[in-house]
C-alpha cells in the first residue's frame, strides 16, 4: 500500500508541475514574453530587452553579512544627496555594523535624513495573517522609522495575491548600487553573519550581496524610482548615468509581473530568460546557491543536462538550507527528480550547510540567490528558483559574462563552504567536486546519522531519492502562483 502511495504521489505531483508548466507558457505568451520562457538558441548569454548590459562598471560580490552591512552603512554615511532604499522587510532596530558603538538602522537613516533625502520602499506585508511579514508589522516599522524624523517610508501592496515585493536595493547619490539577496531584518534571524559561520546559539545565515558603481546604478535607480513614483505619486528626478568606474560588463534583469504597474504593464520575466540562457548552454559544470529548488522550467534543463552530458565530467552542484521556510516538499521532490536522472553517475550534488565551531554545530539558513556556469556566467540577486521569484515576486538580479570575475567568485564561495583555502579549490571544477564537496558532504551526512559530532559545516542532502509529498508542493504553488 505504502508504494502504491508513493507511485500515485509522485505522479499527481509530475501531472500538476506539467499543469504548472503550461500554465506559465500560456500565460507569458499571451503577454507576448514568450522568449523570455524559451528565448532563441542563438548561444547568446546576455538577455534581449531593455535595460541592455552596461560596459564601465564596477562589480563586487559581497559574501555573508559580516561583509556586506558594513559595507552599506559606509556608503549611506557618505551620503551627499539621497539614499534609497526598496526591501522585503527591514527591521528598525537592525544593526549594519557590530561593534562598541554601533547604532541601530532607524538611528542611522534618522541622522542621514537631516541633511539628504532618504527613501525607503517597503512591501506592504501579508494581507492574511497566515505569513510574516504581516501588514500590522510592517505598518509598526514604518511608523519607527518615520517617527520625529525626515525619513520617507512607502508602503507597496500592489502585489498579485499571495506574493511579494521581494528585492533587496540601496543606492547612494545615484552613484553606487546594492543589489542582492540580504534583508536589513532581523525577522526569522539575524542576517549579519560571518563567513566562517560559528555556531552563535541562533540560526546562522548564508547570504550574497553585490556592490555597483558606474552606469549600471543609473538602471537599479530608475526601478526604485518607478516604483516609488506609482505607489506615492512623486515622481523623482532622474540622476544622469554615472561615468565609467571599472571594467565589467553587467546588466540588470527584473520580474515584475504583469498588471500590477503602468510602467511595466505587460510585466518583465528577464530573470528567468537569464537562467534559460545560461542553464542551456553549460558545457562543464553549474553552481546553484538558492533557498528555494521548485521550478520546473529550470529543473528540466537540469534534467536535461544529466540525461545528456556535455561531457563526462560534467557536474551540478546546488547549495540548499535544509529546512527552507517554505516549499519544502515541491523542493524535495525536484532534487528526487535530479537524484534519479542522475542515476548513480556522479554528475549531481545537493547539499546544504550548518554553523560550526569546534565539533559544535547549529543550524544555518542558506538565503543567497547565486548561480555560476563555467566560470563565464554569473548572476546574483534577490531571486530564488522557484514560481514566486521568477514569475510573480519582484526581484532583481545583476548579471555578468566576466569569466574572472565568476571564477573568483565561485573559488571564495567554495573555499568558505569546503573549508579550504582558495588555492585548494583552484584546481579543475569537477576534480574539487569529486576530490572535495562530495566526500565531505556524505561523511558529514554519515556521521549525523550516527549522531556523531559534525567536523565540518558541509552536508550532504539526503533522503531525496523518492518524491516526498510530491503532490502537496506542486499544488501549492498552483494555487499560489495561478
Amino acid at each position: 500500500m505504502a508504494g502504491l502511495l508513493e507511485r500515485l504521489d509522485r505522479a499527481g505531483g509530475l501531472a500538476i508541475d506539467r499543469a504548472v508548466g503550461s500554465h506559465h507558457r500560456r500565460r507569458l505568451r499571451r503577454l507576448g514574453h514568450g522568449d523570455q520562457l524559451d528565448p532563441p538558441r542563438e548561444g547568446r548569454l546576455w538577455v534581449a530587452g531593455d535595460p541592455p548590459p552596461r560596459s564601465g562598471c564596477t562589480l563586487e560580490v559581497l559574501i555573508d553579512g559580516a561583509e556586506a552591512l558594513p559595507r552599506i552603512a559606509e556608503a549611506i554615511r557618505a551620503a551627499h544627496s539621497h539614499v534609497h532604499i526598496a526591501g522585503w522587510h527591514v527591521t528598525p532596530g537592525f544593526g549594519l555594523e557590530r561593534h562598541e558603538g554601533a547604532r541601530r538602522l532607524r538611528d542611522h537613516l534618522a541622522e542621514l535624513a537631516e541633511r539628504v533625502d532618504v527613501r525607503v520602499l517597503l512591501w506592504g506585508g501579508a494581507p492574511l495573517p497566515v505569513f510574516s511579514p504581516r501588514r500590522s508589522q510592517v505598518r509598526r516599522a514604518r511608523d519607527e522609522l518615520t517617527r520625529g524624523t525626515k525619513v520617507a517610508c512607502a508602503l507597496d501592496s500592489r502585489e498579485r495575491p499571495m506574493h511579494c515585493h521581494h528585492e533587496k536595493l540601496v543606492i547612494v547619490d545615484g552613484q553606487i548600487a546594492f543589489v542582492g539577496g540580504i534583508d536589513l531584518t532581523s525577522l526569522a534571524g539575524d542576517r549579519y553573519d560571518a563567513s566562517n559561520h560559528p555556531a552563535r546559539g541562533a540560526i546562522g545565515w548564508h547570504d550574497v550581496s553585490t556592490r555597483l558603481e558606474g552606469p549600471l546604478v543609473a538602471d537599479v535607480a530608475d526601478h526604485f524610482a518607478a516604483r516609488w513614483t506609482e505607489v506615492t505619486g512623486e515622481r523623482l528626478v532622474a540622476s544622469p548615468p554615472p561615468p565609467a568606474a571599472g571594467d565589467h560588463e553587467v546588466q540588470l534583469v527584473r520580474t515584475v509581473p504583469e498588471k500590477i504597474y503602468d510602467f511595466l504593464p505587460k510585466g518583465d520575466f528577464r530573470i528567468l530568460e537569464s537562467y534559460v540562457r545560461a542553464l542551456r548552454s553549460a558545457q562543464s559544470f553549474i553552481y546553484l546557491e538558492s533557498q528555494f529548488l521548485w521550478a520546473p522550467q529550470v529543473v528540466e534543463i537540469l534534467r536535461d543536462k544529466l540525461r545528456e552530458p556535455p561531457s563526462d565530467r560534467f557536474r551540478l552542484v546546488i547549495l540548499l538550507p535544509a529546512k527552507p521556510n517554505n516549499g519544502a516538499d515541491d523542493t524535495r521532490g525536484q532534487l528526487a527528480e535530479l537524484v534519479e536522472t542522475d542515476d548513480g553517475a556522479g554528475r549531481f550534488l545537493a547539499a546544504t550547510l550548518s554553523s560550526r565551531t569546534g565539533e559544535l554545530a547549529g543550524p544555518l539558513y542558506v538565503h543567497a540567490k547565486v548561480g555560476i556556469v563555467d566560470d563565464r556566467w554569473m548572476t546574483v540577486g534577490s531571486a530564488n528558483l522557484n514560481e514566486h521569484s521568477l514569475f510573480n515576486d519582484t526581484e532583481v538580479n545583476v548579471v555578468t559574462c566576466d569569466p574572472g570575475l565568476a571564477r573568483e567568485t565561485r573559488l571564495r564561495l567554495w573555499a568558505e563552504h569546503l573549508e579550504r583555502s582558495v588555492a585548494e579549490v583552484r584546481g579543475d571544477p569537477a576534480d574539487v567536486v569529486d576530490e572535495l564537496w562530495r566526500p565531505i558532504a556524505v561523511a558529514q551526512r554519515e556521521r549525523r546519522e550516527r549522531d556523531l559530532a559534525a567536523t565540518h559545516r558541509l552536508v550532504e542532502l539526503r533522503g531525496v531519492s523518492r518524491r516526498s509529498a510530491a503532490l502537496l508542493g506542486p499544488l501549492q504553488g498552483f494555487v499560489v502562483d495561478g
